[in-house]
């Protein structure tokens, strides 16, 4: 069964419902995932900071218990965003990719950033509110291109630092105010690998909660320029035969997709479908 999920603005009044637990050391969790009663969680010591109601699943309301410090449950434990996109369940990753793009929001807009002021929660909507600007803040989402450059049989890949050793992937960065998605993926490539691109075709799009992107993503064709990697950004850079390729992101990525998109159109196997 293919689990639901819909996201919404739940009044954190009524009672009932799951939870999820974030604190400064990632998701709670024990041995049937980081889903809990709510009142169950709300019987716990935990130094709860902010409470938000994030949606349905399943058609079970679902809500956010944000903390302020760190905190120790009997049979939990804590983990990281970035592992359970790497596990089995897509859905559930989704659920708290959204809780902690909602907690880190509104932790970051506690007060106005015109005036100092403490800012509320806006009943009914997702908005922090301050009365003395009567300014609204809204969660953020942050464009950026993500681009696979080929070139027939051969893609070009690159590794940052942070990367897990050994892994090559796309090329990317977020748009600056002004550019068109096409400017901006221009203006990575150059940046990045100072290479010439062209015939760039749009494919599809992914919610990045790492902090708050969505990456709108591309094949571009190589249109000319030798690679030089941005000196503190890029650790390498080559070209890669589809037929010997290095260790890739993780699957369920946008980056991995363009990659196995391309290979599969190029071999004439069947597409793979970008995780939604």
């Amino acid at each position: 069964m293919i689990s639901r999920w819909i996201t919404a603005v739940l009044d954190t009044d009524l009672a009932g419902g799951l939870a999820v637990v974030r604190g400064p050391e990632g998701f709670l969790l024990d041995d049937n995932g980081p889903l809990f009663p709510r009142e169950w969680l709300k019987r716990q010591p935990l130094a709860v900071m902010a409470e938000h109601g994030i949606g349905h699943l399943d058609g079970e309301p679902v809500y956010l218990l944000e903390l302020g410090a760190a905190a120790d449950v009997e049979g939990c434990h804590w983990q990281g965003l970035r592992s359970f996109m790497l596990q089995g369940d897509h859905t559930l990753y989704k659920v708290l990719g959204y809780a902690a793009q909602i907690g880190t929001w509104a932790r970051e807009h506690r007060f106005c950033g015109s005036c100092g002021q403490a800012m509320t929660q806006v009943p009914r909507e997702r908005a922090m509110y301050c009365a003395t600007c009567d300014l609204r803040s809204y969660p953020r989402i942050s464009p950026s291109m993500i681009v696979l450059i080929t070139h027939g049989d051969e893609i070009l890949l690159a590794r940052s630092p942070r990367f897990v050793t050994g892994v090559y992937s796309t090329l990317a960065g977020f748009a600056e105010p002004g550019e068109s998605a096409e400017d901006c993926l221009i203006r990575e490539v150059r940046e990045e690998v100072q290479v010439e691109v062209k015939n760039i075709e749009y494919v599809g799009s992914q919610c990045w909660p790492f902090p708050h992107s969505m990456m709108l993503g591309f094949h571009a064709q190589y249109a000319g320029g030798q690679i030089v990697p941005q000196a503190d950004e890029i650790e390498d850079a080559q070209w890669f035969n589809i037929h010997h390729l290095p260790p890739l992101p993780a699957s369920r990525s946008i980056a991995r997709y363009l990659i196995d998109l391309y290979v599969a159109r190029r071999l004439g196997h069947a597409e793979p479908v970008l995780p939604s």
